[in-house]
């Protein structure tokens, strides 16, 4: 039985925005994780049909409709203490350009952050370091959290900006 975690998505995400010829090493190393940790997860995304067998080639129709029907069920997130963090979910572009400020402002915890709102506990621990390094997975990582957080609208909006993100990127 495939038990997928957090941290298989978002190595699924990571190889979306990957060129073709990346290497386990390299992923590794962008995303914070040891070479077995991704090994393992892109393993688990094949299985579930996430990621092509053998190729490091994400199914993006598989993850879009697993990330937009699927996350917050299975990896719901919820608004925690105020502190200092990475903004993320609609308080991070592209949202945030797209959603009027609604007062609450959701981050991942770091101690490096710009900002101060409500925590919310990325899909694994490496997610703030590998968004900080890459523009592209961080949007990604955002509009998941949008559809894990957000309310019926915000959803809507992210799901919307992930569908031509995700074609835009494997095109």
């Amino acid at each position: 039985m495939i038990m997928l975690q957090p941290i298989d998505v978002f190595v699924a995400l990571k190889l979306v925005v990957s060129g073709p010829g990346v290497t386990y090493a390299a992923l590794a190393g962008d995303l914070g994780l040891s070479t077995s940790q991704v090994h393992r997860a892109v393993r688990k995304c094949e299985e579930s049909g996430l990621v092509g067998s053998g190729t490091l080639k994400p199914n993006v129709p598989a993850l879009l409709e697993f990330s937009v029907h699927g996350l917050r069920y299975v990896y719901p997130a919820r608004p925690g203490a105020l502190t200092r963090g990475v903004p993320t979910a609609h308080s991070a572009p592209p949202l945030s350009d797209e959603i009027a400020a609604s007062g609450t402002v959701f981050v991942w915890p770091d101690p490096n952050g710009a900002l101060r709102g409500e925590a919310i506990e990325p899909l694994c621990r490496q997610v703030p370091f590998a968004a900080m390094r890459d523009r592209r997975l961080y949007e990604l990582l955002t509009l998941v959290d949008a559809l894990r957080v957000g309310r019926a609208r915000e959803r809507e909006i992210a799901a919307r900006f992930l569908r031509d993100r995700l074609h835009a990127e494997s095109s």
